[in-house]
């Protein structure tokens, strides 16, 4: 049965004479490809030990289309569809649409819009709608948007406790559109990540292995994740405007200037790698932790009927998870650490 695609076999190396030996390339591959004698290949040697043979003239343009038909849907799924195309790595993404109402399959697109990067409309008609994606998937380097995450969460952040010092809560009335664009960077690293494990260009491009490109995301999962809590401290900060005026010296408040100094010096880490350094930080948030526990339970134990349990109780709730995040991305940072030096010793 001859090779295909995904496919394996072996082969014997054959000696030429001196120091040279060849390798007999599968036929298909090679009328795949348009190859003939004399032609010229590429060889890249991976850091793992593997050969990677590219026909040096390729171009890894071929356009990965997807067809989503309104009537075939599930009711109001189809920006779950759509971010699902996207996330996957597809470049032009057609939508039938004659047979469900217009306006709204228009607002699931729109919604799809704001929550992405590089997609816009590129042809509309009566019954269809065809998106695409005018972003290359290597131009935008994953440890840029890693660090905008990073700046978007302790900004918020910052904001939250210039508001429990008593500044004005206008500080966080955007708080919404700063997660927004959290997520969407999320996603955006996720989609380059897909598309990188597929496409040895854009690894390339992005200047890192696919291994690493898991652990990057990984990482923006982590900060997604503390920026969800950052968020749902300015939402609780709202909702409670009689409960938040001074209370800078509440026990978790006294946590969130840890947490910040703990998580910058992981970022940091994110280049340097020194595995002291990373659990130190780690440690420092372990510390965290252990109060804000010992805080609930007291709140728990002493004051069930004071008006501001629930808020305390609440609040704790969210700067302690933002210390287990933050200490899952140090994890994170050493796994990255331990897999460098075990590429680097072979």
């Amino acid at each position: 049965m001859p090779l295909g695609p995904g496919g394996q076999d072996v082969r014997r190396l054959q000696s030429t004479g001196g120091s040279t030996f060849t390798l007999s390339l599968p036929k298909p591959w090679v009328v795949q490809h348009k190859l003939s004698s004399r032609d010229v290949l590429k060889i890249d040697w991976r850091p793992s030990g593997a050969l990677r043979i590219t026909p040096l003239d390729v171009e890894e343009k071929l356009e990965k289309s997807v067809f989503l038909s309104m009537n075939k849907l599930p009711e109001n799924s189809l920006f779950d569809h759509l971010m699902g195309a996207y996330i996957s790595g597809a470049d032009l993404i057609k939508i039938e649409t004659k047979t469900s109402p217009k306006r709204k399959s228009n607002l699931q697109v729109r919604r799809f819009l704001r929550n992405t990067r590089g997609f816009e409309i590129f042809e509309e008609t009566d019954d269809s709608l065809v998106l695409k994606c005018l972003l290359n998937p290597g131009d935008m380097p994953i440890h840029a948007s890693l660090n905008r995450m990073y700046l978007l969460l302790t900004s918020l952040v910052r904001d939250l406790l210039s508001v429990f010092e008593g500044e004005d809560k206008e500080f966080i009335q955007d708080a919404a559109d700063r997660e927004n664009e959290v997520d969407a960077l999320l996603y955006l690293i996720e989609r380059q990540v897909r598309i990188s494990l597929d496409s040895h260009k854009v690894a390339s491009s992005l200047n890192i292995s696919r291994t690493q490109a898991l652990e990057f995301a990984n990482l923006a999962r982590s900060l997604e994740r503390m920026m969800d809590h950052a968020y749902t401290l300015s939402e609780l900060v709202k909702e409670n405007p009689n409960l938040t005026t001074n209370m800078i010296d509440m026990a978790p408040l006294e946590q969130l200037p840890k947490w910040q100094l703990a998580l910058k010096e992981l970022m940091i880490n994110i280049r340097t790698r020194d595995s002291t350094r990373i659990e130190i930080a780690r440690g420092e948030l372990k510390k965290c932790q252990q109060v804000l526990k010992v805080h609930e339970k007291d709140l728990l134990d002493n004051h069930r009927h004071n008006e501001w349990m629930a808020f305390d109780l609440s609040l704790s709730e969210s700067v302690r998870r933002l210390c287990a995040y933050a200490r899952d991305f140090g994890e994170i940072l050493l796994n990255m650490l331990v897999f460098s030096k075990i590429v680097a010793s072979n």
